[in-house]
């Protein structure tokens, strides 16, 4: 489970239907979690990420992964 603060990257392209195209672009960039899924386990949550020079966007769970402080 993702908490806020926690540092992430987006590592890879989801399978999960709510990846869109303008996404790939942004597998590699590094970001903070600033609303992880309020459902414990939910698949289908989306994650919202602040990414570094990039915005603010939400992703499915399974491209993100939590990088080492």
């Amino acid at each position: 489970m993702l908490h806020r603060g926690e540092r992430v990257e987006i590592f890879r392209k989801s399978d999960d239907e709510g990846w869109q195209n303008y996404m790939d672009e942004f597998v590699g960039v590094h970001g903070i979690v600033t609303d992880p899924d309020t459902s414990i386990n939910d698949p289908d949550a989306l994650v919202e990420v602040s990414l570094v020079d990039k915005g603010t966007h939400r992703f499915p769970q399974d491209c993100i992964r939590k990088l080492e402080d």
